[in-house]
């Protein structure tokens, strides 16, 4: 059995816990090192270790994680990033004419992996430079086994021999030997030959404008490729880059943001294109724009892989589907490849039947729900003829109102004014005119959380009551326990979207306003805040408004519906709340698309445009569910 053990460094506190798992692992304690300090971390000898599981059981910090690996995996990893870290088992197959997916949760690989694929990450196959190498010793006539210490490395030449594990000569002829007989191994030997050219779009797109100056035309005319003004032009159009051409690139929008990344990687001369969720930041319209343009990139000559968490927008855009599981922060394993609509249903099943692995307890269940009929409900608050004016940009609201124990989803636009609204209805902001009739207490998540990177605050701090209040309506389920002891400024972007979430749920409140909860979480972890929205709202006897993009997150969690209409930047206008049936309706026409449910798992799926289907769904006015 081959056994794996990860230590989380930065969750180790030894002088807080007084170095149990030393004092207490069997191994340690009949005199044979198991498990030692380095850099005042714990650290395990993984071949010393009888996977006993005490260290794991009497770690305060949850910071020690032994792993008995499936015997499928019997061999050695892809890349591991260093001793007692995360491994990475395979790799995602490109196929020309094809768009490839690759689904998981978040911290399992999956940016390792196409970081590999695009040359941007050295794969070592596990082979670390070691600060100590082991020699194992069989005391003869005896069971006893002993790891003695054999060689140090000098701790300042370290960092270099990590980085010259593997060299660049021999990079690409030990992936073909790592990959003999499948169609990655052809896929790498093209590499090699230079038959193949590799842009990489990754997932940190915000950090451009921090690192780049200048205006968006010259950032992309520095990178074009293509050598032809009228290609240059339609990519730009296609991507609705032409307004802010003469913007600087300090001033974009994450979505502005995220669509000159995905242009400036296409301008490149390549024929293999990978995309690390190139959605994110885009509003519902903007992701069916860049799903069919990534879609168009795909010929018989030009490969696509691209990571994405909207199972709506993944399985529009993809032909074949890689699955990834493991155990986050442990290791992360690459499925064989599946057409799209097989792998996300199993992916949601959480079975794999051919590899015959387990990766998740429980399905994830999308139901038929009954077409709901509009019932008298008690009224929490409502508005008559809200009007917000910001320079040029208006907008409007004209008369609704919110019900309790309701789920109001809100779909449009980005720059349409769905931010400004929620603001109103929390006080945050004033309107111009009419008025918000009932005065009720709200609980407000903004779509952007400020927090200083040097910020010293403490999430247990922050999340007092939570703890103190709600441990199993939201510490548990949002995983939230192993980011108490955490610094705001510390936090990823999905860390700290589940951390806000259970501030705003914590707090007492007639009315809770969520906007882009979704944001950073990938599709198991927005399903989950689903079940707590829901949960808790039915529990309090309260209402929740939702702004969000991503349709499967909606639907799945939604009652009601706001829909927006309108011109980015210059007028908006809310109309609401709606029955689900008439809101999607009313929404999806605006879109030109429209859904189906999946014979078998239930989940959303856009019908190919012009299909019978979406005719008929489009000629019979059921966008939603025909």
């Amino acid at each position: 059995m081959v056994r794996i053990a990860v230590v989380e460094k930065e969750k180790c506190q030894p002088e807080k816990c007084g170095d149990l798992c030393l004092k207490k692992c069997p191994v340690n304690r009949m005199e044979i090192e198991c498990i030692v300090k380095r850099d005042n971390k714990a650290f395990v000898i993984e071949p010393a270790c009888i996977g006993c599981g005490i260290c794991v059981k009497v770690c305060p910090f949850d910071a020690i994680h032994i792993i008995n690996m499936p015997e499928e995996l019997n061999q050695q990893p892809i890349h591991r990033y260093y001793e007692n870290g995360f491994a990475l088992y395979s790799l995602p197959t490109p196929i020309f004419g094809k768009v490839v997916g690759i689904i998981g949760k978040n911290g399992i690989g999956k940016s390792t992996a196409i970081k590999i694929l695009a040359g941007v990450l050295k794969p070592n196959f596990g082979k670390i430079a070691q600060k100590v190498n082991y020699t194992r010793i069989k005391h003869e006539g005896t069971d006893i086994v002993e790891y003695k210490k054999e060689k140090a490395i000098d701790e300042k030449n370290l960092s270099k021999a990590i980085s010259n594990t593997t060299s660049t000569t021999t990079y690409y002829d030990d992936l073909i030997r790592y990959f003999k007989g499948t169609e990655a191994q052809k896929f790498f030997e093209k590499v090699k030959a230079g038959e193949i050219k590799i842009s990489y779009k990754p997932q940190a797109v915000d950090l451009i404008a921090k690192s780049v100056h200048g205006k968006v035309a010259d950032l992309l005319k520095k990178v074009d490729e293509t050598g032809d003004k009228n290609k240059f032009i339609e990519i730009c159009e296609k991507l609705d880059l032409l307004h802010v051409m003469d913007n600087e690139v300090s001033t974009l929008s994450g979505g502005e943001l995220q669509r000159v990344a995905i242009a400036a990687t296409v301008l490149k001369k390549a024929n293999l294109y990978l995309f690390d969720e190139p959605t994110s930041f885009l509003d519902i319209k903007q992701r069916i724009r860049v799903s069919k343009f990534i879609r168009e990139l795909a010929t018989p000559e030009t490969a696509v892989i691209v990571i994405e968490h909207d199972l709506v927008i993944l399985d529009y855009m993809t032909d074949f589907v890689h699955i990834m599981y493991g155990q986050e922060a442990c290791y992360g394993v690459v499925s064989q490849i599946k057409s799209a609509r097989e792998g996300i249903n199993t992916y949601l099943a959480g079975y794999m039947r051919e590899e015959n692995i387990r990766f998740r307890e429980k399905e994830i269940k999308f139901t038929v729900r009954a077409v709901e009929k509009f019932k008298e409900e008690f009224e929490l608050t409502s508005w008559h003829n809200l009007t917000k004016q910001f320079n040029v940009f208006q907008l409007k609201a004209n008369a609704g109102k919110i019900s309790r124990n309701s789920i109001i989803g809100v779909l449009g636009e980005n720059g349409i004014g769905k931010t400004t609204f929620v603001k109103i209805l929390a006080g945050v902001d004033a309107p111009n005119s009419g008025e918000v009739t009932q005065k009720v207490t709200v609980s407000y998540k903004p779509q952007y959380i400020d927090v200083a990177p040097n910020s010293n605050a403490i999430v247990q701090e922050i999340l007092f009551e939570a703890v103190e209040k709600y441990p199993n309506q939201l510490i548990n389920p949002l995983h939230i326990k192993p980011l108490l002891d955490k610094k705001l400024g510390e936090l990823s972007g999905g860390e700290l979207q589940r951390v806000a979430i259970a501030h705003a749920l914590s707090k007492k409140a007639d009315l809770y306003l969520l906007d882009e909860p979704s944001a950073y979480l990938d599709v198991e972890q927005r399903l989950i805040i689903a079940k707590v929205i829901r949960d808790v709202m039915e529990e309090r006897n309260t209402a929740a408004i939702i702004v969000d993009h991503d349709l499967v997150f909606l639907d799945y969690l939604s009652k009601r519906l706001f829909v927006f209409d309108g011109k980015p930047a210059i007028s908006g206008e809310v109309s609401g709340p709606y029955l689900m049936e008439e809101g999607m309706n009313k929404f999806l026409k605006m879109l030109e698309i429209t859904l189906r449910r999946d014979q078998e798992s239930f989940r959303p799926r856009i019908n190919k445009l012009n299909s019978v289907l979406d005719r008929e769904q489009k000629d019979a006015g059921k966008y939603y569910y025909g």
